[in-house]
């Protein structure tokens, strides 16, 4: 099945990259006496924030031990949840978390809401230092007429229902238009854009869920608009080369301007499907269908670009534009969300406030990752941020700033969550999931068929 483009399409990709540690890290860990207390820490999270932390932290304390606590039944987050099926390459990290959560210094506590079955306050008491790296559970909400009819979702929960998150397995998006238009221009709009056009074939052995597989196989969508409300030289994905930012100008550039060759024009001319890039354009209005039951188009203001550089901004022009399509993705941004009443937060950026890690006036209290920073850059943007968070930790450790005397960690810990009826998942206990789902998979080709239902998983541990 050929499929026509109408602007160059960069494939989206968290790259997968170590960074050797600095001459300020190098055997950090030597510093510490090997007489001195097991520091007991906690990390709250499991995704690429949670685990880098806890690496760089047993790495550099050859006697730290972190438990770390996660919402989910099962661990890594968004490389589980985030990553697009068609990448498997980028979850192969997931092998070097596995080699974390194996330690015998670090232990996983799954199925654990941390400001609903224990509190932030109830971990600090118990641990020397927690670390929040929960990461951006929450969209950015469009706030616009409309915004509520059917047909209009996240891309955040698209993405979420094609891997296999359990909260958006029942999301049913309806994929009998033919025309979809997804909302931002950032990795994940080109992810969500990629899978609603690839060839059904084509994703069959991957570990997209076979629901969403049967739903794209059905689907009548032809053609994809990805909008932006600035113009080219502010789109927000990425690729991975040299100076990138000036190559992907380059090859945008090239393929708007350039007029193809006999071969490349028969091939778009007898594609079946396509897609483009609308740049100028900011969504106004959803647009009910005449029974006014479901989205039917959006409608686009116009913008133009004022101010220079970092400040360039997009106004409307007066002028708006309708289009007519049936399925209406936003993918303007993830956010976090408040966890705890103790844990300040700055819900105008959608971060914790912090200094290098460091949450402001909570003493051993730090955060790493989205939730430190926001929502911001790949793979290897979370390592390094979380490297630099554990780093500040230990420094802390090391100067005295932390409590001293024992504290009893995990144990204190499922002794309340026993108390209140929550069921731990140890790392064991999803290596049985894990194999579960290896074998589900193997029947169709599949690395693997993703559980979906916690209950099911429960039941499959025994409990």
């Amino acid at each position: 099945m050929a499929l026509r483009c109408w602007r160059w399409w960069p494939w989206s990709s968290w790259t997968r990259t170590w960074l050797p540690p600095s001459r300020s890290t190098q055997n950090f860990g030597q510093h510490f006496s090997t007489q001195e207390q097991a520091p007991q820490i906690c990390v709250v999270g499991s995704g690429p924030a949670g685990f880098y932390t806890a690496q760089h932290l047993l790495k550099h304390h050859s006697r730290a031990h972190v438990d770390i606590y996660e919402k989910q039944l099962v661990p890594f987050g968004l490389v589980r949840f985030g990553v697009a099926p068609d990448h498997p390459e980028v979850k192969n990290v997931i092998n070097t978390f596995t080699q974390t959560a194996r330690s015998d210094r670090c232990a996983f506590h799954g199925n654990v809401e941390v400001g609903k079955d224990v509190t932030v306050q109830e971990l600090r008491d118990a641990y020397h230092a927690v670390v929040l790296s929960y990461g951006a559970e929450d969209h950015q909400a469009l706030d616009i007429p409309g915004e509520e009819l059917p047909g209009v979702f996240s891309a955040r929960a698209f993405v979420g229902w094609y891997n296999g998150l359990p909260e958006n397995r029942e999301l049913a998006p309806d994929l009998s238009c033919d025309t979809a238009v997804i909302l931002g221009q950032g990795n994940v709009a080109l992810d969500v854009a990629r899978i609603l056009l690839t060839p059904p074939e084509h994703l069959e052995k991957t570990d997209i869920t076979e629901a969403a597989l049967g739903a794209l196989r059905q689907s009548r969508v032809k053609t994809v608009w990805i909008v932006g409300r600035r113009g080219p030289l502010q789109v927000a994905f990425t690729i991975k080369a040299a100076r990138p930012r000036r190559r992907l100008m380059e090859l945008l550039l090239r393929t708007a301007t350039e007029k193809p060759g006999v071969e490349e024009a028969a091939r778009r001319a007898s594609a079946s499907r396509a897609w483009g890039l609308r740049f100028f354009r900011s969504p106004q209005q959803v647009l009910p269908s005449p029974d006014g039951q479901r989205a039917a188009g959006i409608r686009l203001a116009v913008t133009r670009l004022e101010g220079i550089g970092e400040a360039t901004r997009a106004v409307p022009t007066g002028d708006v534009e309708d289009l007519p399509c049936g399925l209406i993705l936003s993918s303007i941004g993830y956010k976090s969300r408040p966890i705890d009443p103790s844990v300040p937060f700055d819900p105008k950026l959608g971060v914790i406030p912090n200094m290098e890690g460091r949450v402001v006036d909570v003493p051993g209290l730090y955060c790493s990752g989205w939730v430190r920073r926001g929502p911001t850059g790949v793979i290897t943007t979370t390592m390094t941020d979380s490297f630099l968070t554990g780093q500040i930790l230990l420094q802390d450790l090391k100067a005295g700033l932390l409590p001293s005397g024992p504290r009893p960690g995990s144990a204190a810990i499922r002794a309340l969550l026993d108390s209140r009826g929550v069921w731990c998942v140890s790392f064991s206990d999803w290596e049985k999931l894990d194999a579960e789902e290896v074998s589900r998979g193997q029947a169709s080709g599949k690395p693997r068929e993703k559980l979906l239902d916690p209950q099911e998983m429960l039941r499959l541990l025994g409990h």
